[in-house]
């Protein structure tokens, strides 16, 4: 066992000596039981991208969006779609392009001559559930559109206002093949994502199982429609929601994230070439993401109490967008992924 995980554990024994040990059968509630099956389900739908379905559901728990870059092929939209049918949620997909129109998101006012009214017609942005495909396509107007909903939960057509579903997931994809005719996101709006997760290709295994599994799907699809599965209550997502914001933080862990945060900012205590390489560094909803995604790791894996791992194996994905490099760390090869990994090497954990 870590150093750091026996201590905590030791601070959670001394904040409750009766408390039940953390990830025993009957620590494990129906909302938790629940996203473990959701979680199998997932897995057995999407082969080879375990990291991707576990960031799909921190996401879900923590209530927040999430930008995933891969080539294409990798299951990115099976991903949201799945879930989707594993949750009472609507689902839309809207397929980024350079002609797409604002309206074209958010919704739009329809005359009705009838009644000598307009009425609002709502758009895709208002389903619980969004997958917004090559979002580095679309020009910045309807960037700006989706960085509103977003980080406001809200939508503003003409002089009226419409607030979003309690339930908002918006999924982003983006291609790292093709850069000729994007819009690169502005810095703004990368921020606001939770996580910028990035997928690679499935080993010479997985790539085996994908080709059982779309064997036997194929065969399936030939004689009947698979039935529905059962879908989540969005109840048990609250529920689940509130119980990770109530997982134990010991205060020598919550420093450490703190430190890892403001080591991004100022890096020249740890190591002064570092610091030249780092142009700008997390903001504080850096260090709110990375807790809450901590948070929610920790409870998918069953426990009650957070642990320097939860935090050190979402810092890559929730910090690669957030801290940027110089013009000097660009020239000799640096990029987000290194300078998180040189952090997590300097700042020594509890």
């Amino acid at each position: 066992m870590e150093p750091g995980r026996a201590r905590i554990g030791q601070n959670r024994g001394m904040d409750n000596p009766n408390a039940e040990p953390a990830g025993q059968p009957g620590a494990t509630d129906a909302a938790h039981a629940a996203f473990l099956r959701l979680r199998e389900s997932l897995a057995a739908s999407i082969v080879g991208q375990d990291a991707l379905v576990e960031r799909l559901l921190i996401a879900l728990l923590a209530d927040g969006h999430l930008l995933v870059e891969g080539a294409p092929g990798l299951a990115k939209t099976t991903a949201i779609r799945t879930l989707a049918a594993h949750l009472e949620a609507d689902f839309a997909r809207v397929q980024f392009t350079p002609d797409l129109l604002p309206a074209d998101l958010t919704g739009t006012e329809i005359w009705r001559p009838q009644e000598a009214r307009f009425e609002f017609q709502p758009g895709p942005v208002f389903h619980p559930l969004l997958l917004a495909d090559e979002i580095n396509r679309a020009p910045a107007k309807v960037q700006s559109a989706l960085l509103e909903a977003m980080g406001e939960r809200q939508v503003t057509v003409g002089r009226r206002t419409y607030p979003l579903p309690r339930l908002f997931l918006v999924m982003a994809t983006q291609n790292p093949i093709e850069q000729e005719g994007t819009f690169p996101l502005p810095e703004a709006q990368l921020d606001r994502f939770l996580m910028h997760v990035r997928i690679g290709y499935p080993d010479a295994a997985m790539e085996t199982e994908i080709l059982r599994l779309a064997r036997t799907q194929a065969r399936s699809e030939l004689h009947a429609p698979a039935a529905a599965p059962a879908r989540m209550p969005q109840a048990v997502v609250f529920a689940a929601r509130e119980q990770v914001l109530g997982l134990h933080m010991a205060p020598a862990l919550e420093r450490y994230l703190v430190e890892l945060v403001l080591a991004s900012r100022d890096a020249g205590r740890y190591d002064p070439a570092l610091a030249r390489r780092i142009a700008w560094g997390a903001s504080p909803r850096g260090s709110i993401a990375l807790e809450r995604c901590a948070r929610a790791r920790a409870w998918l894996a069953g426990r009650d109490y957070l642990t320097p791992e939860d935090i050190r194996a979402v810092a890559p994905d929730v910090l690669r967008h957030r801290v940027l490099p110089s013009y000097e760390a660009l020239a000799e090869g640096w990029d987000g992924d290194r300078l998180v990994a040189a952090l997590l090497e300097q700042v020594p954990p509890p």
